[in-house]
Protein backbone atom coordinates (compact mmCIF):
# COMPACT_ATOMS: atom_id res chain seq x y z
CA UNK A 1 0.00 0.00 0.00
CA UNK A 2 1.45 3.38 -0.78
CA UNK A 3 1.88 6.42 2.01
CA UNK A 4 -1.06 7.97 3.37
CA UNK A 5 0.92 11.03 1.97
CA UNK A 6 -0.08 9.81 -1.86
CA UNK A 7 -3.29 8.45 -1.32
CA UNK A 8 -4.10 11.92 -0.08
CA UNK A 9 -2.16 13.68 -2.94
CA UNK A 10 -3.86 11.77 -5.06
CA UNK A 11 -7.58 12.06 -3.93
CA UNK A 12 -7.24 15.67 -3.87
CA UNK A 13 -6.23 16.26 -7.14
CA UNK A 14 -8.70 13.98 -7.87
CA UNK A 15 -11.54 15.80 -6.13
CA UNK A 16 -10.23 19.11 -7.16
CA UNK A 17 -10.32 18.41 -10.65
CA UNK A 18 -13.88 17.25 -10.43
CA UNK A 19 -15.04 20.76 -8.36
CA UNK A 20 -13.22 22.47 -11.25
CA UNK A 21 -15.53 20.71 -13.45
CA UNK A 22 -18.75 21.31 -11.87
CA UNK A 23 -19.36 24.68 -10.61
CA UNK A 24 -19.24 22.83 -7.26
CA UNK A 25 -18.50 26.54 -5.62
CA UNK A 26 -21.61 28.00 -6.32
CA UNK A 27 -23.71 25.49 -5.95
CA UNK A 28 -22.27 25.48 -2.38
CA UNK A 29 -21.81 29.35 -1.66
CA UNK A 30 -25.54 29.26 -2.91
CA UNK A 31 -26.27 26.35 0.14
CA UNK A 32 -27.63 24.22 -2.03
CA UNK A 33 -25.04 21.50 -1.27
CA UNK A 34 -22.49 20.60 1.24
CA UNK A 35 -20.02 18.11 2.49
CA UNK A 36 -20.63 14.94 4.39
CA UNK A 37 -18.50 12.72 5.90
CA UNK A 38 -19.21 9.86 3.88
CA UNK A 39 -16.71 11.64 0.90
CA UNK A 40 -20.12 12.13 -1.04
CA UNK A 41 -21.74 15.41 -2.00
CA UNK A 42 -25.25 16.04 -0.05
CA UNK A 43 -28.03 18.14 -1.05
CA UNK A 44 -29.05 20.74 1.34
CA UNK A 45 -31.88 22.22 -0.25
CA UNK A 46 -33.68 19.37 -2.88
CA UNK A 47 -33.72 21.40 -6.08
CA UNK A 48 -33.35 19.59 -9.28
CA UNK A 49 -30.47 21.53 -10.04
CA UNK A 50 -29.15 20.38 -6.57
CA UNK A 51 -29.88 16.87 -7.23
CA UNK A 52 -28.60 16.85 -10.45
CA UNK A 53 -25.29 18.12 -9.54
CA UNK A 54 -25.14 15.75 -6.35
CA UNK A 55 -26.10 13.20 -8.65
CA UNK A 56 -23.11 13.42 -11.17
CA UNK A 57 -20.35 14.70 -9.14
CA UNK A 58 -21.17 11.43 -6.35
CA UNK A 59 -21.21 9.09 -9.39
CA UNK A 60 -17.42 10.80 -10.39
CA UNK A 61 -16.43 10.63 -6.99
CA UNK A 62 -17.03 7.10 -6.34
CA UNK A 63 -15.61 6.05 -9.11
CA UNK A 64 -12.58 8.00 -8.31
CA UNK A 65 -12.64 6.45 -5.39
CA UNK A 66 -12.93 3.22 -6.27
CA UNK A 67 -9.98 3.38 -8.68
CA UNK A 68 -7.76 5.21 -5.74
CA UNK A 69 -8.62 2.53 -3.78
CA UNK A 70 -7.89 -0.96 -5.79
CA UNK A 71 -4.58 1.42 -6.50
CA UNK A 72 -3.28 1.63 -3.16
CA UNK A 73 -4.75 -1.91 -1.35
CA UNK A 74 -7.47 0.20 0.30
CA UNK A 75 -11.65 -0.43 0.68
CA UNK A 76 -13.40 1.93 -0.88
CA UNK A 77 -15.12 2.78 2.49
CA UNK A 78 -11.82 4.03 3.67
CA UNK A 79 -11.09 6.27 0.69
CA UNK A 80 -14.36 7.43 1.30
CA UNK A 81 -14.09 8.43 4.43
CA UNK A 82 -10.41 9.82 4.26
CA UNK A 83 -12.36 12.04 1.04
CA UNK A 84 -15.16 13.23 3.56
CA UNK A 85 -12.84 14.24 6.18
CA UNK A 86 -10.13 16.51 3.87
CA UNK A 87 -13.27 18.05 2.04
CA UNK A 88 -14.72 18.77 5.34
CA UNK A 89 -11.45 20.44 6.32
CA UNK A 90 -11.76 22.06 3.02
CA UNK A 91 -14.70 23.95 3.14
CA UNK A 92 -15.15 27.68 3.45
CA UNK A 93 -16.73 29.45 6.25
CA UNK A 94 -20.35 30.03 4.99
CA UNK A 95 -20.90 26.61 3.36
CA UNK A 96 -22.76 23.55 4.62
CA UNK A 97 -21.31 20.36 6.10
CA UNK A 98 -23.19 17.33 7.17
CA UNK A 99 -22.25 16.45 11.40
CA UNK A 100 -21.74 12.87 12.35
CA UNK A 101 -25.43 13.15 13.68
CA UNK A 102 -26.52 14.26 10.03
CA UNK A 103 -27.71 17.74 10.65
CA UNK A 104 -26.36 20.16 8.32
CA UNK A 105 -24.52 23.31 9.49
CA UNK A 106 -22.36 25.96 8.37
CA UNK A 107 -19.14 26.06 8.76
Amino acid sequence: MKTTMQLLAALLLTCSALTMALDLGSAKSQGLVGEQPDGYLGVVQPTPDAVGLAADINAKRRAAYEAIAQKNGATLDQVAALAGQKAIEKTPPGTYIKTPNGQWVKK
